[in-house]
């Protein structure tokens, strides 16, 4: 069903329809435009608008639907419907009926696909952080472990001054930082809500949207309604990180392919990154590099797409904005893909150590130490690049490298030179002497790698935030627990009860949303039970769940705690963190007279399991925990 065919009295052209319709991408969306829809009942429930009664039953029937998409997303391209909204709208209804119509009241299609925009765009810069972190992490482990193989630097493709692999390695591990950092900043624009903004002018309904935004996850909510439907610049933002990036990795990607060529022969990539010829049988070639090359074009074209799109649009919203996707979606998922590439082309890549230092050797690459040479003899260095110039001409002639030049050679050219010239003309006197911040010399590259493992080390990319729960917290620690008692998977909790425990509480943050909660129940005994761990839908898979027992379980051992207990119908979770199997007849009988409200407490089939806290202190993972 269409959501404006009130105006019409003809059906739209079936070509029109197809050319209009965006459920074919759009349908990406599903998840955002769900828990949009969910903050919006909410919203609504709080004017009065929806009773709190109407507003469960609609926010039950959206999770039930978003863990039908999360199942299998590909359902929705089987529908007709015209976009995303439609097409959730349309689930809702058949699942609620008439009621389902009351949620678009106040909210426009323009806000909406804002906001569902914006939230995908927030959620994929974790994944995107974490593939930038990996990449760096791998070139500097081949830095590790290639720290002392010299390698030929280039300028103008020409041999200019040796370097080594390592020096390599960091020069990109230092872009990639930029590129991390440009992302971070970048995920700090983009966090405000359109929601609330309506079509151009705002909503009609007092909705309160600073309690919107926090709800959904957002710092703050956007300041102007026009702006906030038309805002397209974190869909730009994203594209030119994704730009740099695929630059960066485009340069990487020349930079082995030369490497890897006969011509050089420098090293050898993997088979599981190369592919042979249809035709020539010996031939192995670098793909897996050449398509990282090849597709930086492709997302350099998108981002010029989507500035052409906008830079003549008139405010508020105009169908072109429905461009916004298509080239963002292919362009980061292209990002991501070539990220994941070039991290598996470093690995089994086989350096030809004695190749590097030969050709390090050649090409004349220690010219410059020979015209420092003649400065720290007390030549000006516009006068002694002359003369180390004219020696480089008179060592091709003999056809001999600078530093086999007999001493008498080198005194046609300048009285100062002396014996002590050799030594300052070998690879490791070059190398030694770039001893500046930053330089290729033996003991700044090692400098740059500790600092780059220490700083990779303390880096934390899972994007979860676990802390004690505070009484704000209490609506998204409501609604979770209602959530997952409704369809029986914990103990109901009333509100008055969960004000009571509150500081039993810790909660997981996700970019800023509550993500889950979980408590730690102590019994006069000195037992203690993890209750109400539950995610909010959508966030499962991600981590909370680990990162809020684990925070449990510290909070535990520092209340020297020694045994932990849950009951549970996911034992194989818990397993995987070092609990075990134990009877629910050794429980203490205040365990089990809770189950008393459990509504499956006939048909029971949850599994008791314990943790011995003594000697686990090495539990705590790399969720940021506070």
């Amino acid at each position: 069903m269409a959501l404006w065919g009130g105006r019409f009295s003809q059906a739209a052209d079936a070509k029109f329809k197809q050319f209009n319709d965006s459920l074919r991408f759009d349908y990406r969306l599903a998840e955002q435009d769900i828990v949009g829809s969910i903050a919006w009942s909410r919203a609504l429930a709080k004017t009065g608008v929806l009773t709190n009664e109407e507003q469960q039953k609609i926010e039950l029937a959206l999770n039930d639907l978003k863990l039908k998409v999360m199942e299998d997303p590909s359902q929705i391209l089987h529908s007709d419907a015209e976009d995303i909204h439609s097409w959730v709208e349309g689930h809702l209804i058949t699942a609620v009926g008439d009621l389902g119509k009351k949620l678009h009241t106040g909210r426009s299609r323009n806000d909406q696909v804002a906001t569902d925009l914006k939230l995908w765009c927030k959620q994929q810069v974790p994944p995107l952080l974490a593939k930038l972190d990996a990449m760096q992490k791998q070139l500097v482990a081949v830095a590790r472990q290639q720290q002392g193989t010299v390698l030929p630097g280039y300028t103008h493709l020409q041999r200019a001054q040796p370097v080594t692999f390592a020096h390599w390695c960091l020069a990109y591990v230092e872009m990639l930082e930029r590129d991390y950092t440009r992302l971070q900043d970048a995920y700090k624009r983009m966090d405000t809500c359109p929601l609330g903004s309506g079509a151009l002018a705002g909503t009609g309904f007092p909705i309160d949207r600073h309690e919107l935004a926090h709800s959904l996850g957002f710092s703050s909510p956007t300041r102007n309604s026009l702006d906030s439907v038309s805002d397209r610049d974190h869909v730009l933002e994203l594209m030119n990180c994704a730009c740099n990036s695929m630059m960066h990795l485009s340069r990487f990607a020349e930079d082995l392919i030369f490497y890897n060529s006969g011509e050089s022969g420098f090293l050898e990539l993997s088979d599981r990154v190369t592919s042979g010829s249809s035709l020539m049988p010996q031939k192995k070639n670098p793909d897996a590099l050449e398509l990282i090359r090849g597709k930086s074009g492709r997302v350099f074209g998108a981002y010029a797409g989507m500035m052409m799109t906008l830079k003549a649009l008139p405010l508020a919203y105009n169908k072109d904005m429905q461009e916004d996707k298509e080239g963002l979606f292919d362009a980061l998922d292209t990002w991501y893909d070539c990220l994941e590439m070039a991290e598996m082309v470093l690995h089994d890549i086989k350096v030809n150590e004695e190749k590097t230092r030969e050709a390090a050797q050649g090409g004349y690459s220690n010219a410059t130490e020979m015209a420092d040479y003649l400065v720290s003899k007390g030549i000006p260095f516009r006068e002694a690049h002359h003369i180390v110039g004219a020696i480089v001409v008179h060592a091709i002639g003999k056809k001999l490298p600078m530093e086999e030049l007999p001493l008498e050679d080198f005194k046609q050219f300048s009285p100062v030179i002396e014996e002590d010239v050799y030594p300052r003309l070998s690879l490791e006197s070059s190398l030694a002497s770039r001893c500046a911040l930053g330089g290729a010399a033996p003991a700044q590259v090692e400098f740059a790698l500790t600092s780059a493992e220490r700083r990779l080390t303390q880096r934390d990319t899972s994007g979860i935030h676990v802390r004690s729960a505070r009484l704000t917290d209490l609506d998204a620690i409501e609604r979770m627990v209602n959530y997952w008692a409704n369809i029986g998977e914990n103990l109901p909790r009333t509100r008055k009860e969960l004000v009571q425990a509150v500081g039993e509480f810790a909660v997981a943050e996700t970019q800023g949303q509550i993500s889950g909660c979980a408590s730690l129940y102590v019994y006069d005994t000195g037992l203690a039970e993890i209750r109400s761990l539950g995610v909010e839908p959508g966030f499962q898979g991600q981590g909370q769940g680990r990162a809020l027992v684990e925070k449990i379980l510290k909070k535990a051992e520092d209340m020297a705690i020694d045994r932990v207990i849950v009951l549970t119908r996911v034992p194989e979770f818990f397993m995987k963190l070092g609990f075990s199997t134990t009877s629910k007849t050794l429980l203490p009988e205040k365990v089990m007279k809770d189950c008393d409200l459990c509504p499956r407490q006939h048909a029971c089939d949850e599994v008791a399991l314990e943790i011995m806290l003594k000697g686990k202190s090495g539990l705590i993972g790399k969720a940021k925990v506070a």
